[in-house]
């Protein structure tokens, strides 16, 4: 699968996760950083969404310490929260 083809199939996967803060955690996410993504970034993300909806939240808000699988650039990015964009 192509590049644009995977990030597109991410990204409705990111954007569909159940519950709308999730929605917004992970698909939020994606938006704001796919788009510099290498292959191995995409991975990572791949196998993120493999992961329950409440072990990402609490990864990315620091109430659990993310599996050293996924600890790194990626995950502090995740971490910092200033892609969640909203209507005010």
């Amino acid at each position: 699968m192509d590049r644009e083809a995977r990030l597109k199939r991410l990204r409705f996967r990111a954007w569909h996760r159940g519950t709308k803060e999730a929605d917004l955690l992970i698909g939020g996410f994606l938006d704001a950083h796919a788009a510099g993504w290498d292959a191995e970034e995409i991975a990572w993300f791949e196998r993120l969404l493999e992961e329950q909806d409440v072990d990402i939240m609490a990864w990315a808000i620091g109430t659990e310490a993310p599996p050293a699988a996924f600890e790194g650039p990626l995950m502090r990015r995740l971490q910092h929260l200033n892609y969640i964009k909203h209507r005010e």
